[in-house]
């Protein structure tokens, strides 16, 4: 079977290299990997390096201008031929590493989706702020109410799940908000979900961190409107 590793990226020049250098040495023989990387306009040396280095992913795909991170996963899904899909940040927050747990999970139990948790982290997690965790919590409560499920941390990016699952044409959102549409949509669908406990090292803003407070409100909206949709 074949793991699509969805790679948005926007102005990660001093990142983006290791992050493909740790996918590609943490290579399965339960999977084969499909890294797909997807340029959004960035205005650093970002795009420069990925061409440098072809070595490293198996697709690029270029934005001349930003769209934004839900419009680059969409593409890179379409671009997609894995049965499974899986989202990596171009940052350092999360290790490929944990990629092993997934593919574990998907063949031992035919998983239809899972979700790599912060929360119940496997040796470490970065103390970080204390809003993003509180505005998270929330989500994730309001999520497992209006879902029936029992997750600890539906906005984790390590989300995997069943190609088949998702329609991606369906895909409305193009921004940070999709990650919810995502999981709204392949909950409703599928029947067998599980968590796996990831590593996380994350970034403030003054390293990089692009997800802003009004986020929490446009993913609010988004779960409840999958929920009645």
């Amino acid at each position: 079977m074949i793991l699509s590793i969805i790679i948005p990226v926007y102005n990660e020049d001093r990142t983006v290299i290791e992050v493909l250098k740790k996918i590609k040495s943490n290579s399965s023989y339960l999977f084969k990997y499909e890294i797909i990387v997807i340029d959004d306009g960035s205005t650093d040396r970002t795009r420069n390096l990925l061409e440098e280095n072809k070595n490293l992913y198996d697709k690029l795909l270029i934005n001349d201008t930003n769209k934004g991170k839900g419009f680059c996963v969409k593409k890179g899904i379409s671009n997609a031929s894995g049965s499974h899909i899986i989202f990596q940040d171009a940052d350092l927050e999360y290790d490929p590493v944990d990629f092993k747990k997934f593919e574990k999970i998907f063949l031992d139990f035919d998983a239809d989706g899972i979700i790599g948790s912060r929360f119940i982290y496997s040796n470490y997690t970065r103390s970080h702020n204390i809003l993003n965790k509180i505005g998270n919590t929330i989500l994730t409560v309001i999520f497992n109410l209006l879902y029936n499920t029992t997750f600890t941390d539906i906005y984790s990016c390590y989300f995997g799940f069943k190609k088949n699952l998702l329609n991606v044409n369906e895909l409305r959102t193009k921004r940070f908000e999709q990650h919810a549409e995502i999981l709204c949509k392949v909950i409703k669908k599928g029947n067998k979900f599980y968590e796996v406990p990831i590593n996380y090292n994350g970034r403030n803003a003054s390293e990089g961190k692009k997800i802003k407070p009004h986020h929490f409100f446009l993913v609010l909206f988004e779960i409840i409107r999958g929920r009645i949709i």
